[in-house]
């Protein structure tokens, strides 16, 4: 596909359109080249923070949703470091072409500075206010515009079990934490 490109799923529900995203979330990015790699560099040391974390709970048998939340968000993190890291370094720019592999004269972009691929669209409601409205009236509104990728739902998806289910998660660390100081005293 080339950059812009869409093919309509679910008539304008679910829409596949190839974007690439220079940044972190919402396309936001700063410094340049600059800021592109130290954003890289981080996302990295992140990305190994969470790995050893993730590898303590399961090493500790914590709770299995735990785990599972906790690898959600690291497959999802990894997955666009793999995209930063490498698809600069494998594709040709997909301005105006769709990107070849392995390009002869070279790929787009240098290590660490590539794009992450967000291709996953779902424009539910797509209308225009109403004119009651004091301060927005008529104007265009789409309920869920971000376009994402399958990284970016496993890091959500994690997080969002996380917040619903942090009490049942941490409840053994709870106990086992509220006994040792029990012990103590």
């Amino acid at each position: 596909m080339q950059l812009g490109q869409e093919y309509h799923i679910f008539d304008n529900w679910f829409i596949i359109h190839f974007t690439e995203n220079n940044g972190m979330a919402f396309g936001m990015q700063f410094g340049g080249e600059t800021g592109k790699f130290f954003l890289s560099i981080f996302r990295i040391l992140v990305v190994g923070v969470i790995g050893w974390y993730l590898y303590s709970l399961i090493k500790a048998e914590a709770h299995s949703g735990l785990i599972a939340s906790i690898s959600l968000i690291f497959a999802g993190a990894l997955g666009n470091i793999i995209d930063c890291v490498f698809y600069g370094l494998i594709f040709s720019d997909s301005l105006f072409q769709i990107a070849t592999f392995l390009p002869e004269q070279g790929a787009y972009s240098s290590f660490l500075q590539g794009k992450v691929v967000d291709m996953l669209y779902f424009p539910i409601i797509d209308t225009h206010l109403p004119d009651w409205l004091p301060v927005f009236s008529s104007r265009h509104f789409i309920f869920f515009r971000p376009v994402f990728n399958i990284s970016d739902a496993s890091i959500t998806t994690g997080v969002i079990l996380l917040i619903m289910f942090q009490k049942k998660f941490f409840n053994k660390f709870l106990k086992e934490k509220k006994q040792n100081t029990s012990n103590i005293s």
